[in-house]
């Protein structure tokens, strides 16, 4: 009896050029919006801000890991151990982020 061993392999799909394109043409307009809303907000300085860039940057984020290192197409362990830390680390620019507005705000 021959032996053969199971392995997930995941391939890319055949229109990947296409989706490729379409990656580029959201993160250009995304892009189009972060450039609009910081110079909209330039002298208005607020936690909602920072937020709005860090939401922003998380989109464009996983769109660029996703498609052009094509992580959408891997298996989920490996995505669960690069997406987990990184939620962590977002957390915790999060928390620093709250923590550097109070200590500014307790300075004046």
């Amino acid at each position: 009896m021959e032996h053969t061993e199971h392995l997930e392999h995941t391939e890319t799909p055949s229109n990947m050029k296409a989706q490729i394109w379409k990656t580029f043409w959201i993160l250009f307009g995304l892009t189009i919006v972060d450039i609009a809303f910081y110079f909209a907000f330039l002298s208005y300085h607020s936690m909602w801000k920072n937020a709005l860039f860090i939401l922003l940057g998380i989109v464009k984020a996983w769109f660029i890991v996703g498609v052009f290192m094509h992580m959408k197409f891997e298996r989920k362990v490996l995505m669960y151990m690069i997406i987990v830390p990184m939620i962590f680390v977002v957390f915790f620019v999060a928390l620093m982020l709250i923590e550097g507005d109070f200590t500014n705000e307790l300075r004046w």
